[in-house]
Parts: structure tokens; sequence; C-alpha cells
């Protein structure tokens, strides 16, 4: 009953980020072209049959279908998913989509990606309104810790390297070096860092980056899943300890510095997470520090002092640990302020919107980089893609972690819609462009035979890709 509650819930979230506004958003512009444009809309329709609302309003049948993952506007004397050809073999009247001028077409045509584009501006907008322009500046993080296994350890990055300049350029910013928008802007991604007193000059081309994030998205390291870079700076101090978990149960309080796991020394937050899922066992045993300005012991018959030093005295104790969403967690939370001078700069209305389109480009540039890759067949598109399955796991998860986070997934997943439907397969945007295209060049259209044809192929390919991406979701469930 829970695994259903679950996927329903999940379901949700998708048709509220995606089915109602996405799709909304991306129809939104071709009916708004079209009406500029004086063509005819004989119907909009949110989601694919069957129908479950339906309502005329003047020329216009305004559809809410049952399949929220799509949508269409269907103008008068245009050859499109329908595949109706009754209509484009009639000499065309002043509002079919055959009567416009070619370049009016264009713009119909293009209107529900540029808009889905603008939404994605206005979202990253609204978030660096909202939050500022926050950060951590470089100056003030003396080391990093690396992960085994990440993008930092994979270009011969060391736990306790001060990082330098990126590309030849002195880094400013922490978050510049987990940005992976900004990781993978060069070919190579060159980085300086201080080394034992040292310069050391350390690189990794752009392929292998993303050949590691494509992997660990899709591997069994969940310490791994969504921070590929692999690099840490949050020293292990406890801020918060959930109750009835594992820490808990062991007497671990807020304040305490958890400084080992089993037989590995821990120095960072990151470094912890890290131990805690690569132990042998579920059990294991954990050793933190506690301040002397902490009065509270810990039991007797629950933890042990293992030695006393000038911070304080040494705990240690046997847990076993819990599990969520494939990670080992013994319900702590790490530090939240005070680390680190966290810098918040406000952003004007303007600057946020230059922000936004910043973001969006970033995003852009980045999954057309990795659309190319699959293409051309440097990715498997079995570890490269996702469909609806994917999507509702990462949206839900993304509103479980907050309204901010749920609408940086939405706005990223608008420039997906815009990139996919502008691709030249006949029945998407991209399909029609080329006609369009083609008419220009030749001062004719394509025949409706061959566009009806074209149609047909490119639905069946549609099909096709989406069966293959629901079945590859569903095999790595």
């Amino acid at each position: 009953m829970e695994t259903l509650l679950g996927f329903l819930t999940s379901a949700l979230w998708v048709i509220l980020g995606i089915g109602l506004l996405l799709v909304f958003i991306h129809e939104l512009g071709h009916f708004l072209a079209a009406k500029y444009f004086g063509m005819r809309v004989e119907q909009f329709s949110i989601g694919f049959p069957p129908k479950i609302f339906s309502k005329q309003v003047g020329e216009t049948e305004y559809v809410i279908g049952a399949t929220p993952l799509g949508g269409y506007v269907k103008v008068s004397g245009m050859l499109d998913e329908s595949l109706d050809s009754d209509s484009v073999r009639q000499e065309p009247e002043p509002h079919d989509y055959r009567a416009k001028p070619v370049w009016q077409r264009m713009i119909f045509i293009t209107a529900g990606v540029v808009f889905n584009a603008i939404l994605a501006v206005l979202i990253f907008a609204g978030i660096s309104f909202a939050e500022g322009d926050v950060y951590i500046p470089m100056e003030d993080v003396e080391s990093v810790y690396v992960m085994p296994g990440g993008i930092a350890a994979d270009m011969g990055m060391k736990t306790g390297d001060q990082v330098l300049t990126m590309n030849g350029r002195p880094v400013e910013r922490f978050g510049t070096l987990m940005n992976l928008n900004t990781v993978v802007e060069k070919d190579t991604l060159r980085l300086t860092v201080r080394r034992d007193g040292a310069t050391v000059p350390l690189s990794i081309s752009r392929d292998a980056i993303i050949k590691k994030v494509t992997r660990l998205n899709n591997s069994d390291r969940p310490e791994l899943r969504g921070q590929a870079i692999g690099l840490g700076i949050d020293p292990p101090t406890v801020s918060q300890v959930s109750e009835g978990y594992p820490a808990d149960s062991v007497g671990i309080v807020g304040g305490d510095r958890i400084v080992g796991v089993n037989r590995d020394t821990v120095r960072y937050f990151e470094e912890l997470i890290y131990h805690v899922n690569t132990a042998p066992s579920d059990t294991m045993e954990v050793r933190w520090l506690r301040s002397d300005s902490i009065e509270a012991v810990p039991e007797a018959d629950v933890a042990r002092a293992v030695s006393s030093t000038e911070a304080g005295t040494v705990y240690a104790a046997t847990l076993v640990t819990q599990t969520r969403d494939g990670r080992r967690i013994i319900g702590v939370a790490g530090p939240t302020q005070g680390t680190y001078d966290v810098k918040r700069e406000p952003y004007s209305l303007a600057g946020a919107v230059v922000a936004g389109a910043n973001q969006t480009w970033d995003f852009t540039r980045t999954t057309v980089l990795s659309l190319q890759r699959v293409i051309t067949g440097q990715d498997d598109p079995r570890d490269s893609l996702g469909g609806p399955v994917k999507i509702v796991e990462i949206t839900s998860s993304a509103a479980a972690a907050g309204p901010s986070q749920f609408w940086r997934i939405v706005a990223i997943l608008s420039i997906t819609l815009a990139i996919m439907n502008i691709l030249p397969i006949p029945a998407l945007d991209g399909g029609h462009l080329v006609f369009l295209l083609y008419e220009i060049v030749t001062r004719r259209e394509p025949s409706t035979r061959f566009r009806l044809m074209a149609q047909q192929i490119g639905m069946i390919l549609l099909l096709a890709f989406i069966t293959f991406l629901i079945f590859n979701d569903l095999m790595r469930l």
C-alpha cells in the first residue's frame, strides 16, 4: 500500500510539474502565435487521448487528455500529428496554416520551444531573485576532501589539496568546482592545486568527466549519486540528531564531532558519508569527540570513553545503520552555519533575469552536448537517457528536497522539452521546421504524400523511442 501511495504521490508531482505546466506553456506558445497571425485553432489539448474534459469556446475546442506527458494545438490546414490530410488537399482558406507566409509559419512552429526557454529563464530568475547570489569564497577554503571514485580523484586530486586556478583563472567560489556545467565547459578541465607547499597541475578530459557522471548516476554507489565531482569541505560536526535513529540510540548529540568509522579516520562530513556507505556491513563502530562544554555523557551500556584530549573526550559505540533511497544513514545532519563565511548578495530584478538567462544557456549547452554524445555513439543511451519513470523519480525527489530544488528541475525539464521538440524529426516541431526551410530554398512545399509518409515514420520512431525509454527505466528500478 505504501509503495502504491508513493507512486501516486510521485505521479502527482509529475502531472503538476510537467503535464500542467511545461506542456501547457509549450502549447500556449503555439496557440498565441497562431491567434496573432490569424490562424484558425481547431483544438488546444493538454494531454493526449482519451479525453477526460472538453469545452468548445468559439472556433476552438479546449481539451484535457488522460495522458499528461504531451499536448498539441491543431490548426486548420496543417498536416500534424493527427495525420488528417483531407484539409491540405483542398485550396487553403485565409485562416489556414498554408495560407500564411513562411516566416509566420516558422514563428508558429518555434513558438512552443521559445516559450519553454522563456519559462526556464523566468524560473531560474525567480530563484535567483528570492535566494540571491549565495557562495563560499574560495580564499576561505584551505583544503578539500577528495572522495575515492569521483571526478576529482580521477584527475589526481588528493585530500588536503588547496585549489588555486581552474582553466587558467583563479577560482573565486567553491561552487564553481561543483558546477558540472562549468566543469565541462572546455574540452579539458585543468586545475592547479597547492600540495605540501608545491603547485601541482592536474587535468581531465571532458569525455572522461561525462562518462564518469553517467556511470555514477546509474551505479550502486549511492554516496556519489548527484555528487560526481567528489569534493567536500564541511567538518564532521553534528548540528542535529534525528530522534530514534542509530546516532540517537548511542548518545550522539548536536555539537559532537565524529572522528572515525571502524578503523577509518573522519576529517570531513562528506568523508563520514563515504565511510558509512562503503563499510563492510550495516553494523559499524563510530567514534566521536565531545567537547567538555557539553555536559551530557553517553550511557555506559551503549558507549564507552576511549581517550581524552584537550578538546574533549572521544567516545565509541557500535550501531546499525538504516537505509533510505539506497543510502546508509545514521541520522545526523552536518554543519549548517558558522563553518565558512557564506556570502549572500541580493540580485536586482534585472540582474536576476540575466542570471536566469545564463543558467538557461548553461543547461542548454550541457544538454545538447549530452544528446550529441548519444547520437554519435560516444555514450550508451541506456545509461544516458531517462523516460517517464525516471522523470517521476527525479521530480518527486526534487519536490521532497524543497520548492527551490523542485523548480530547478522543472526549469531543466523545460529546457530538455524545448531541445527534444526542435530536433529535425517528422512529427516534432523541428521536423515541421525542416519542411519550411525546404520550402524557402525550393520555393515550393514538399508533396502531401511525402509529408504524410514522413509524419507516419516520425510517429513510429517516437513511439518506439518512448517504449524504449519506459522499458529502460523499468529495467533500472
